[in-house]
């Protein structure tokens, strides 16, 4: 199959869901499915190929060193799709042995879905996915890893445009992980680390990188954590499906019970990348106040908002020696009065490395402008008691409801960044001074502002003035005029 013929046949067994399950619910129900089936056809070939090697030895092709994931014997694909009746019970029966037979690698991979309940999939249904799924094999030799990770990240994207609202919770603008993962740039061996990683398009998106540049991602050491139960095993799935193998995502709420610790610490990484949910209102700032893990290093945010609280846990995770972060917020984060306190002693810690403001539409749903902090524990020498700040509110094209960086976009964004000085109407570096002047404002306009139109000729003061003088007065003309055609 080529690439645009996988993707319609992953994508096509969305048909038979529709009219039974909201379109928010169809990757609890797909994404488990096609895990199930390719480890069952990567299982076959891989059996297959044992055989020949041992000259037909049954017993030898059956050996555990021969596979990557146990299927136990009646948990294959193929006894399910054996099944006419209970095809639900028969599928959670299979999906369950799976992860109790490979307990490190995929315990609770398969979600909880509830396949048993015959008023939401009946068994016709539940056939019929089986059926579209059984039209090709999905093995290594069939679909390789790559070929089937973008495929799967095709489906991602397709379940955040068809699910509107919950599409946040686990898709970030690619354009903008592409940004992000550029200047980061992790090296191999180096661990990288995202506190809030929906379905690991940031962890992995480092992985590929290395891969499409020719060095050894394999040795690149990636970490999670992710509040809710699918989306986190989306992002386990997602990361078996482009072969890494070295990971580890953990659930739970990052904020109350960090998963990732190292001798009852917080464990440190030396690259963070994040997107965290933004202004939540619902978390245990009490608790926060006295954190165990000491993440309340600038202090605690208000109730109303957690931005900051997600923010001192990712800078409490990085590696003191060289690690950096960085993290898509929306604009408030900037300048808000109830968090200046923290901002100000997160500029005095000088950590702040670079802000850069997004243009509109980057999140699902929000007309909101973006903006990316990041931070770095060493900063070089000529960067020190400095922040570059970049303007590319204008970079950015949109797209009906969704906006998203060219490569011409995001090649000035990075090489803007990576320069680190001043580029007229586009970027200044701005001593900490200046900014504790402005009350510790990080708000991108105070310090550069964004390009502007040539319209080939530069007004004097008073030019502007008569200008504005003359637009006033055709404004209450036109308003006079439209009353009076109303009365």
């Amino acid at each position: 199959m080529t690439q645009s013929q996988l993707e319609k046949y992953l994508w096509g067994a969305a048909t038979y869901l529709r009219g039974h399950i909201d379109a928010g619910d169809y990757k609890q129900y797909i994404f488990p499915l096609l895990f199930f089936k390719r480890i069952s056809d990567v299982y076959d070939e891989e059996y297959a190929a044992a055989l020949a090697l041992s000259d037909g030895d049954l017993e030898y092709a059956a050996f555990e060193e021969n596979h990557r994931f146990q299927i136990p014997k009646g948990s294959h694909w193929n006894d399910v799709r054996e099944q006419t009746v209970n095809v639900g019970v028969a599928l959670q029966d299979a999906m369950r042995e799976i992860e109790k037979a490979n307990p490190e690698t995929l315990f609770g991979i398969f979600g909880d879905a509830s396949w048993t309940n015959k008023d939401r999939l009946s068994d016709e249904t539940l056939l019929n996915l089986m059926e579209h799924y059984s039209q090709h094999k999905l093995n290594m030799a069939n679909v390789p890893d790559d070929q089937l990770g973008n495929g799967y990240e095709y489906l991602i994207k397709q379940f955040a445009d068809d699910s509107g609202h919950t599409a946040a919770e686990f898709y970030t603008n690619r354009t903008v992980v592409r940004l992000m993962t550029l200047m980061m740039d992790p090296q191999p061996g180096e661990s990288v680390y995202d506190p809030t990683c929906g379905s690991g398009g940031l962890l992995l998106n480092c992985a590929l990188q290395l891969k499409a540049n020719g060095q050894e991602y394999r040795s690149l050491k990636l970490y999670g954590q992710e509040i809710n139960l699918i989306t986190s095993a989306i992002a386990r799935m997602n990361m078996f499906m482009h072969g890494i193998e070295e990971f580890q995502i953990v659930r739970g709420d990052t904020l109350s019970a960090p998963g990732l610790l190292y001798n009852d610490e917080l464990r440190q990484f030396n690259v963070i990348l994040a997107n965290p949910p933004y202004s939540i209102k619902a978390w245990d700032r009490k608790a926060f106040e006295s954190d165990p893990y000491g993440r309340n290093l600038w202090g605690t945010p208000p109730q109303g908002c957690a931005d900051y609280a997600f923010q001192q846990h990712i800078q409490k995770s990085l590696d003191p020696q060289n690690g950096r972060s960085i993290s898509l917020w929306p604009h408030g984060i900037l300048f808000r009065d109830s968090e200046a306190t923290m901002r100000r002693a997160m500029i005095e810690q000088d950590v702040v490395e670079c802000v850069i403001g997004l243009g509109p539409n980057l999140f699902y749903n929000s007309p909101m402008e973006a903006c990316l902090l990041v931070t770095n524990n060493h900063k070089r020498p000529e960067q020190q008691g400095k922040v570059l700040f970049i303007n590319a509110v204008k970079k950015v094209r949109q797209d009906k409801n969704i906006a998203f960086l060219e490569e011409a976009h995001i090649q000035t964004i990075f090489q803007a960044y990576k320069s680190y000085r001043d580029i007229p109407d586009l970027a200044r570096v701005v001593d900490t001074e200046e900014i504790e002047a402005n009350n510790g404002k990080l708000a991108i306009n105070l310090y550069v502002q964004p390009e502007k139109e040539d319209t080939g000729e530069t007004l004097t003061f008073e030019q502007t003035l008569h200008n504005w003088e003359e637009s006033s007065k055709a404004l209450k003309n036109s308003m006079e005029n439209l009353f009076a055609t109303l009365v």
